[in-house]
């Protein structure tokens, strides 16, 4: 099945007191695709991410969304949410304040503010909470709020700054299946920043390894298991992994894992590790 492209990025750079942060960057965003983009800290992800919702200009290069220039619309024009890894609540609005408070700016979204609000909130699981100050909900609800707050206004695109980083890893794996949902639910593109392999390979459709400003390679997670481009994917995704799943297995059986800890993760990875255990045999 064929897929429009939504996004597309060409030739971009950016550089920063003469230093370049990224180099001549190219990939295309599918109708509906989850794209992660993953890599170490200062490896330009988030400068990526700044970029596309329109918060950084770039040096050079080209950013169209569905064919149009976007490259220096301002971000109010770009249809785009984006969900901040600190939440950016207001505290001292309820969960129904802040989802309501960027749709009444909306001249054709105002009267149906409370209505939308509410809509959302229930469906990301929070209607019980809707009256609720952010200092009273747990740290994976507070997450929810932000997301809700974002699908409120309807973006084309959905981009996320890593935005489990402060949460437990219970929250983390229950989050993590929640934007999955949310993503299915809404047919929703969505561009996931995160150094957490682990996290890249549950929740995407295709996965943008990251290092030094430069792609190194963008596959979808069985490809870059089975073909990763060069040492570096080698060693930073799927040598991390592998050390994640083997520590596990001393103590988890496989299929329990499976079901739970690793959620999804097991099943792309798991015949790269047997083949990995017969050639050090």
């Amino acid at each position: 099945m064929e897929h429009s492209v939504k996004l597309e990025v060409k030739e971009l750079r950016k550089i920063f007191n003469k230093q370049e942060i990224l180099s001549n960057i190219n990939f295309t965003v599918n109708e509906g695709e989850f794209l992660s983009i993953l890599g170490p800290s200062g490896c330009g992800k988030t400068t990526i991410l700044r970029i596309l919702v329109g918060l950084l200009p770039p040096t050079s290069g080209q950013i169209l969304k569905d064919g149009e220039d976007i490259t220096f619309l301002p971000a109010s024009k770009r249809n785009m949410g984006i969900v901040f890894q600190n939440y950016a609540l207001f505290q001292n609005m309820s969960v129904l304040g802040n989802v309501e408070y960027a749709l009444k700016f909306h001249k054709d979204l105002k009267k149906r503010s409370g209505e939308i609000a509410r809509g959302v909130i229930e469906d990301v699981g929070l209607i019980e909470h809707i009256n609720k100050k952010p200092h009273r909900l747990s740290g994976g609800q507070q997450q929810r709020v932000a997301i809700a707050r974002t699908l409120a206004l309807n973006p084309e695109i959905i981009l996320f700054d890593e935005p489990m980083s402060a949460l437990d890893a219970d929250m983390r794996l229950i989050l993590r299946e929640e934007i999955k949902n949310i993503q299915r639910k809404f047919n929703s593109t969505m561009i996931y920043i995160t150094h957490d392999q682990e996290e890249a390979f549950a929740l995407s459709d295709r996965i943008m390894v990251m290092d030094y400003g430069e792609i190194k390679q963008l596959d979808t997670p069985e490809e870059i298991i089975a073909n990763p481009s060069n040492d570096y994917v080698r060693e930073f995704v799927l040598e991390n992994l592998r050390k994640k799943i083997d520590s596990l297995v001393k103590y988890v059986k496989p299929e329990v894992s499976r079901n739970s800890m690793l959620s999804g993760v097991w099943e792309k990875i798991d015949s790269f590790v047997k083949n990995k255990k017969a050639g050090a045999q």
